[in-house]
């Protein structure tokens, strides 16, 4: 009776390890697009100044590949060599 036991427990166990569960992250005020006035990834240096000025200042590149950033009023971009990477918005 005993190993009957057992076989039991392990099967609840196995059962219960088995059962699988996720959570959603909602981030909220995050979007994938630029639709929010940002310079979406890829664009060139280029692009991003004749679409949204001259930044009010640009960090010099840093590190390997470089990275450089540009300010905005409103966001930063970062760019590695002339290619948007990301592009953040200021709080």
């Amino acid at each position: 009776m005993a190993n009957w036991r057992r076989i039991s427990l392990i099967a609840l166990l196995l059962a219960a390890m088995g059962t699988a569960s996720a959570d959603t992250l909602e981030m909220s005020g995050v979007s994938a697009s630029s639709s929010d006035g940002r310079p979406s990834r890829g664009m060139t240096q280029a692009s991003v100044e004749s679409k949204f000025g001259s930044p009010s200042s640009v960090e010099a590149p840093v590190g390997e590949p470089p990275i450089t950033r540009w300010v905005y009023a409103d966001f930063v971009v970062f760019f590695e060599y002339d290619r948007v990477i990301h592009a953040v918005r200021k709080r």
